[in-house]
């Protein structure tokens, strides 16, 4: 690399006179200096330093190589001062000499003396005795430099904040026992950077990041127990029965870690952060039946005028007025629903409602709009995870039009239960509709766009009945996620006269795992994931089709798309038979390109069907298999049933950027 005076000159004030830096004053009741204010570096700037000064493409052993010789190009080695920070004090130190190796200072005590402590007993002779007994040596990511408006300590100040951050954000204890044969920057230190700005800019559910960290901290728990196990195993060549337990305690703790490890992968993966999902709403409970078994019926606004009471108490209230129904007001829909109990009804009458919170439906309730869903409109305001959140039974949505903003999650997301949601407009901001594993939806005359993720997710496991709706200007317009695994079932999909278009990418997407034959070809192009995909073109031929089949899920090799190229003879056939055609009517024209028309959207119905069918037959192949392994030679009807029920008929997909339907292995 070349580390002269140019290449730093925008990334740090050697050459500037005066610092480039801002200052910040410590928090507390002593009047420490003022330190510099690093802490606020933009993603960019961090990617940058790590990728290009300060890891390149170093191997997990040799991060702490890197980083000391880092330090030695960049680090004044002494003259400068900075508070010593640690969970119990803080204190003013000078730096005389730094340990570029260990990533050390050696230090001493400034003058005047200034510490701040959460109790008194550290004293200006109890801290020379602990520096002492540190040998004056402390970890440099625990010093915060003090400011200095001459600019001659600026890289100083953010070499020490690039290594403080890298130690407390980046850095995994089990880090070094990774295979060196990988690039750690790429591998690690990237997806956890931009995990880190996602969750600091609200870009990952707040219960995905809780998910996160108690993984995190149950990892180091669990990796700090198997490396003493294997340290009093090492010490000890005996072998006696307590050697043998301990082993056995160790494979099971480094099994233990290894899980957790995948999972914290998954979610610092980007692409695969959201595909097995989170149990977030576990916890929410359903308030049942009143005690005195009553249904109440809510009914918003509080205002409203004569002849609109009027017609809501003929068209709505009295075919039930005449039970002893009780009916509440409320001044917004989120109070309303928010006021339910099982099997309650809420009636939002037409307006422009503004809620600013979260709808978390758990017990069987009704919410219908009284009117157009245009005219009943609710919008979310203020920054949130998600919007709608169903965990009830049999929850029904109707009438009504959803606008989402500054969204984290999906506008709708079922979790448990069944939600019929029927002649709504849905306006989206992330993903539009999620139905998790052993969910049910059923989404009838109702129009979705704008979602940046997929309009409809449809996880293993569930069950999603998409009838009469369009879909569009969604980044995908369907993602089916199927596993093979035997703890996931196949979901149950019925997709009938949908209308799917203008989305970004396909109409239809399949995410599924590779099975190693599938990706011999594919792991070659060093691609995270691999597409394949069906292309709404004429050169999508029938006679093509079989063979993509065969190719996915008959354990042939991929090689990208299957179709064979046309030969030339096929070619000047087809131009001679094009020269041979007369000019025909108007009319006639017409009435081929329709006819073209409506076999295209058939043939891509038909392929859809075929291509998720194949999938659910993989799946019961590995069923059978495993069974075999374990000693089954009959299987359970309802273990080897599990298929995904396919029905796909009457659906146009037109305009979508990249095909009808794809499939994305990983």
């Amino acid at each position: 690399s070349d580390w002269s005076a140019d290449s730093w000159s925008d990334y740090g004030s050697r050459d500037k006179p005066g610092t480039t830096l801002g200052r910040t004053v410590p928090d507390g009741n002593v009047l420490f200096p003022d330190i510099f204010h690093t802490d606020h570096l933009l993603f960019y700037e961090r990617f940058s330093a790590y990728q290009d000064y300060i890891l390149a493409d170093c191997k997990a052993s040799e991060v702490k190589r890197f980083i000391a010789e880092y330090l030695e190009k960049v680090l004044e080695p002494s003259g400068w001062q900075a508070i010593w920070r640690t969970n119990v004090f803080d204190v003013l130190v000078g730096v005389v000499n730094v340990n570029f190796p260990a990533l050390k200072a050696v230090v001493q005590l400034s003058e005047p003396f200034l510490c701040e402590s959460q109790d008194s007993s550290f004293t200006l002779e109890c801290m020379q005795e602990l520096l002492e007994l540190k040998e004056h040596q402390i970890l440099l990511q625990e010093l915060f430099v003090v400011y200095d408006e001459s600019g001659e300590f600026d890289q100083t100040a953010l070499a020490i904040e690039h290594v403080r951050f890298f130690y407390r954000y980046i850095w995994r204890t089990w880090d070094e026992e990774e295979e060196d044969e990988f690039d750690y920057f790429v591998r690690c230190v990237e997806p956890r950077l931009r995990l880190h700005y996602d969750m600091l800019e609200h870009r990952v559910p707040s219960g995905l990041v809780a998910d996160y960290q108690n993984l995190l901290s149950q990892c180091e728990e669990l990796y700090e127990k198997f490396l003493n196990v294997r340290n009093n195993i090492s010490s000890n060549d005996s072998d006696s029965e307590a050697e043998n337990v301990s082993m056995v305690e160790g494979l099971k703790l480094y099994d233990q870690v290894e899980h957790i490890k995948q999972r914290l992968k998954l979610i610092e993966n980007p692409l695969l952060r959201y595909v097995f999902g989170y149990q977030k709403y576990g916890s929410l409970q359903a308030k049942g039946l009143r005690s005195t078994g009553a249904k109440v019926i809510h009914v918003v606004p509080w205002n409203m005028k004569a002849n609109l009471l009027q017609l809501l108490t003929r068209d709505k209230l009295c075919p039930e007025s005449c039970g002893a129904l009780e009916i509440q007001f409320h001044r917004d829909p989120l109070a309303a629903v928010n006021a339910c109990y099982e099997g309650d009804r809420v009636i939002i009458c037409p307006g422009h409602y503004f809620v600013d919170g979260m709808f978390s439906i758990a017990d069987s309730i009704e919410l219908e709009g009284y009117g157009l869903p245009d005219d009943v409109v609710i919008e979310k305001q203020g920054k949130g995870d998600n919007f709608f959140d169903c965990t009830g039974a049999n929850v029904k949505i109707s009438n009504l039009k959803l606008v989402q903003h500054d969204a984290v999650e999906g506008i709708l997301n079922v979790h448990h239960g069944k939600t019929t949601l029927e002649n709504c407009v849905l306006q989206c901001e992330t993903t539009g509709i999620t139905v998790r594993t052993s969910a049910e939806l059923l989404m009838r005359n109702s129009d979705l766009y704008g979602a940046k993720g997929a309009g409809v997710e449809i996880y293993p496991g569930s069950a999603c009945t998409l009838l009469h709706n369009g879909i569009h200007h969604c980044k995908e317009g369907i993602l089916v996620k199927n596993f093979l695994d035997e703890i996931y079932e196949a979901p149950r999909i019925t997709m009938v006269n949908n209308m799917i278009h203008n989305n970004e990418g396909y109409g239809v997407v399949l995410v599924r795992p590779a099975m190693p034959s599938e990706m011999k070809d594919a792991s070659a192009q060093e691609t995270k994931g691999t597409f394949l995909f069906l292309e709404e073109t004429p050169e999508t031929t029938k006679s093509s089709i079989p063979r993509f089949l065969n190719c996915i899920f008959h354990s042939f090799e991929i090689c990208g798309w299957c179709t064979q190229p046309t030969q030339a003879g096929d070619e000047t056939a087809c131009a001679e038979g094009s020269r041979q055609e007369q000019p025909g009517c108007v009319t006639d024209e017409l009435e081929l390109y329709k006819g073209a028309e409506t076999s295209e959207q058939t043939e891509n119905n038909s392929e859809i069907a075929n291509v998720l069918g194949a999938t659910s037959a993989k799946k019961r192949q590995i069923h059978r298999k495993r069974l075999s392994e374990l000693g089954f030679t009959e299987a359970d009807d309802n273990l080897m049933s599990q298929e995904m029920f396919v029905s796909v008929d009457g659906n146009q997909f037109k305009w979508n950027g990249k095909g009808s339907f794809g499939i994305f292995f990983f």
